[in-house]
């Protein structure tokens, strides 16, 4: 007899924190698509779009360098958009305020392929990040005595890595077309 315990979740992110989805106005910590970058996406996860006066469109690639809003796939308008994830890959989303887009209110979502989850039972023992300020009894320096330096780079790490540079060449290349 063959048993088989599979453990699912999903989770809700909402995009833009606190502020939501809004058009950046230059002082923010950090863009979308950072954001994104320290994120891990999974089937069965949902986006929350929190946004007023604007729109959520779900584009190809193209149409997302191009801020083009004329052929979205998707076109959300209700001001609270939850988007479920239903499959691995990319999703490209951008204002539907064009100039808001080429202002950088736009994201990519990297959805990760369930073959790229290691199961609970095969996942490594990570001991718990250092204290904030020091302290906890480990001699003052912040570390656990079981601290055994930092994880090693796995293919995850390098793919969001690398797919934040793509991200950026991107969004130097809009800058660079905008220019001309």
């Amino acid at each position: 007899m063959f048993v088989s315990n599979i453990f699912v979740s999903s989770f809700q992110f909402r995009v833009g924190g606190e502020i939501g989805w809004i058009k950046p106005i230059g002082n923010e910590s950090e863009t979308y698509n950072e954001w994104a970058a320290r994120n891990r996406f999974h089937i069965g996860d949902t986006l929350y779009f929190k946004y007023k006066g604007d729109s959520v469109l779900e584009v190809t690639p193209a149409n997302y360098l191009n801020c083009n809003t004329t052929s979205p796939i998707s076109k959300f308008e209700n001001g609270e958009t939850i988007y479920k994830i239903s499959h691995p890959g990319f999703f490209y989303f951008i204002s539907g305020q064009k100039n808001n887009c080429k202002f950088g209110q736009r994201i990519i979502i990297r959805v990760m392929h369930p073959s790229e989850i290691s199961s609970p039972a095969s996942a490594p023992e990570i001991s718990p990040s250092p204290a904030v300020g020091g302290g906890g009894g480990d001699g003052g320096d912040g570390w656990g005595s079981d601290f055994l330096g930092p994880p090693a780079i796995n293919s995850t790490t390098v793919l969001s890595v690398f797919s934040c540079f793509v991200t950026a060449l991107g969004g130097v290349m809009v800058f660079l077309y905008l220019l001309m």
